[in-house]
């Protein structure tokens, strides 16, 4: 394989994330993927909005973020909203569960990019959701941020 296949960088960003949830540690996690899926991601037929993260016999899984089909793919093509395996140190996973169990909080996917190497890497934060009046809040500072940034160019 030619280097020049991986030297295209991918990065995905779930805008939606940060506007639903104030974000209190992020991880880097790698993601158990089919050939399909990886060829998916390269083109960038990737949806993380409805995306979550669980634990199930001590694993941590990716749910309902949605790899498109690919189109040269045959009968050997990958279901979209599988369940995935997300990669982590035995360290991260436990620290993770761990606060997990505090109410209110949960794992979001922010990021979905591809390294130097080219594997697919995820980022996820551990979040609390936010309340509405946070959410005005925040809407309220982009807003400002724009108008300061018209007035200076």
């Amino acid at each position: 394989m030619s280097k020049e296949k991986f030297t295209n960088k991918v990065s995905i960003k779930n805008k939606r994330a940060s506007f639903e949830y104030q974000f209190l540690d992020t991880y880097v996690a790698g993601i158990q993927l089919t050939g399909t899926e990886i060829k998916s991601i390269r083109e960038g037929k990737v949806n993380l909005q409805d995306g979550y993260c669980i634990y199930h016999e001590g694993e941590l899984w990716l749910k309902q973020v949605h790899i498109s089909h690919y189109n040269e793919g045959t009968y050997n093509n990958h279901d979209p909203i599988r369940d995935r395996k997300l990669l982590l140190n035995r360290k991260e996973l436990n620290k993770l569960e761990g606060k997990l169990k505090d109410k209110g909080l949960t794992i979001v996917p922010t990021k979905l990019f591809t390294n130097e190497r080219g594997y697919a890497k995820l980022e996820i934060a551990l979040a609390k959701g936010k309340k509405l009046y946070d959410k005005r809040e925040s809407i309220k500072e982009k807003d400002t941020t724009r108008e300061l940034n018209r007035i200076k160019f």
